[in-house]
């Protein structure tokens, strides 16, 4: 009976899919051991979709490992996952994407489940949250890291997800195709997060499983160098699309140094008539000035970005919306 079932319910989300193109994208470096794997599984989960792996200048025999699964193999040549995700959105024609990372790592039945819920509430990004298996799946520092960063960014750009980092994604066509990729490295989940979260986009996240790499296989993540790269582009980002909070926090810091410094000067002059400490009081003006300068900048920037973010939202609505797009008549 549970066999009949899982044959029909697998049927009929078969025949729901029946008229999208969807393609899997799977970004690749040195992933010999585990890319066949992917390709395999997700050919078996998703067998209406396409599987493209995108090698990002592997030293290995990750090609060949993909091809030989039945994958479609490009090359980047720009290190870096943001740029190998920046070749595939430009690149790759489709209804629904798909970006999972080639490390196996990743739960590809609970691929059908992220589309469904894509395509029944009609949102534009849904996120896998990983939930680790086994002990070795995530390491401390990396699950510690995911935690302080998340909340950061919840902060800063309002309700987040529990996962920002995760590497499971399922997109909408008008989200890939007006989604201005910038950064160029493992930064690029920090950037798709904040991006949907700017222009207020449709999204969701679902608890999927989460596995350790198979042996011979190494994580190619940095927990301090990445942890910080993705730390900086947080705030380069906020600077980008917060900038009257941004650069109003450094003139009141200014404003505060220039306090302090003028005041011992203001009390002494009250009390002698004289400015003992020239050079202190024209740093202390200097400050104050610049104090002030930071406020306008920032004024001036916060209509730029309001215009800015206008722009990318009518770059987005002017592609066909969820519905619409996977709708045949």
């Amino acid at each position: 009976m549970a066999t009949e079932s899982t044959t029909s319910a697998t049927a009929d989300g078969s025949a729901r899919l029946a008229g999208y193109k969807i393609a899997v994208l799977v970004p690749c470096y040195n992933e010999e051991v585990a890319v066949a794997k992917v390709v395999g599984d997700f050919r078996a989960a998703l067998p209406e979709a396409t599987v493209f792996v995108y090698d990002n200048n592997s030293t290995d025999n990750t090609v060949a490992a993909a091809r030989a699964a039945g994958a479609e193999v490009y090359r980047e040549t720009r290190q870096g996952k943001g740029f190998v995700v920046r070749r595939m959105f430009t690149d790759v024609e489709a209804d629904i994407y798909v970006l999972v990372d080639g490390d196996a790592t990743y739960d590809a039945p609970s691929v059908r489940k992220m589309i469904a819920r894509l395509v029944d509430e009609r949102l534009d990004m849904v996120v896998g949250s990983r939930v680790h298996r086994e002990k070795a799946a995530y390491r401390a520092g990396h699950e510690t890291g995911n935690r302080l960063l998340t909340r950061f960014v919840a902060s800063v750009f309002g309700p987040s997800f529990n996962d920002m980092l995760s590497g499971y994604r399922v997109f909408s066509r008008r989200f890939v195709k007006s989604f201005p990729v910038l950064s160029g490295g493992f930064e690029i989940e920090t950037e798709l997060t904040i991006h949907a979260l700017e222009l207020g986009l449709a999204v969701a996240e679902i608890d999927t499983p989460y596995y350790a790499r198979l042996e011979g296989s190494s994580s190619k993540l940095n927990t301090w160098r990445d942890g910080f790269r993705i730390l900086w582009t947080i705030l380069q980002l906020y600077r980008a699309e917060r900038p009257l909070p941004f650069f109003s926090a450094v003139g009141f810091a200014l404003a505060i140094v220039s306090v302090a410094l003028a005041v011992p000067i203001v009390i002494t002059f009250v009390e002698t008539g004289m400015v003992p400490r020239l050079p202190t009081a024209i740093l202390s003006t200097g400050l104050m000035l610049v104090a002030f300068l930071s406020f306008a900048v920032g004024l001036v920037l916060d209509t730029v970005t309001r215009g800015r973010r206008e722009m990318k939202l009518l770059a987005f609505l002017a592609l066909r919306g969820p519905g619409d797009e996977w709708r045949r008549n």
